[in-house]
């Protein structure tokens, strides 16, 4: 089983948004990366895709969730500030699931649960890093999470 952890694609600023942050969109350029993450996640046969309830979130995994004919669950353990353990319980749960699952979170969830993932048994070989729109891919070997890869955001700069 693999899990698919994506953190949320471009955004634009917090101060340029007079919204609660909770409900700060995609840019243009974030919808740009969701589509093009959702065309890269689509082959992985994801039966789940969990999100974080910040729009950003949700929005980052419409266009996978489209494709797919799967509805998107939100999950408060994976929204901005929450703990990146109980992130890491939410992956244990989803291990179940028989091919690949899919979930959303934040620039600061997302590193504590790379962090706690390292410090078991999962071997990272590329670099301990987290942009807007990348993704970390965790394997489940049916006894524990064993190795982590990156992929890097989507190049959407040509558009």
């Amino acid at each position: 089983m693999r899990l698919y952890v994506v953190r949320h694609a471009h955004a634009g600023s917090r101060s340029a948004w007079d919204g609660p942050d909770e409900d700060r969109p995609l840019s243009p350029k974030g919808h740009r990366q969701s589509a093009d993450i959702a065309e890269a996640l689509a082959p992985a046969g994801a039966t789940r895709l969990v999100s974080s309830p910040y729009r950003r979130c949700v929005q980052t995994l419409e266009p996978l969730a489209d494709r797919l004919g799967l509805a998107i669950d939100e999950d408060d353990r994976l929204a901005e500030g929450a703990d990146g353990a109980d992130a890491v319980a939410l992956a244990d749960e989803l291990r179940k699931e028989p091919e690949a699952a899919v979930v959303c979170s934040h620039g600061d969830v997302v590193p504590e649960m790379l962090r706690i993932f390292k410090a078991t048994t999962v071997r990272f070989k590329d670099p301990f890093v987290w942009p807007k729109g990348s993704t970390w891919v965790i394997t489940w070997d049916g006894e524990r999470w064993t190795k982590a890869r990156y992929i890097p955001p989507p190049d959407v700069s040509l558009w």
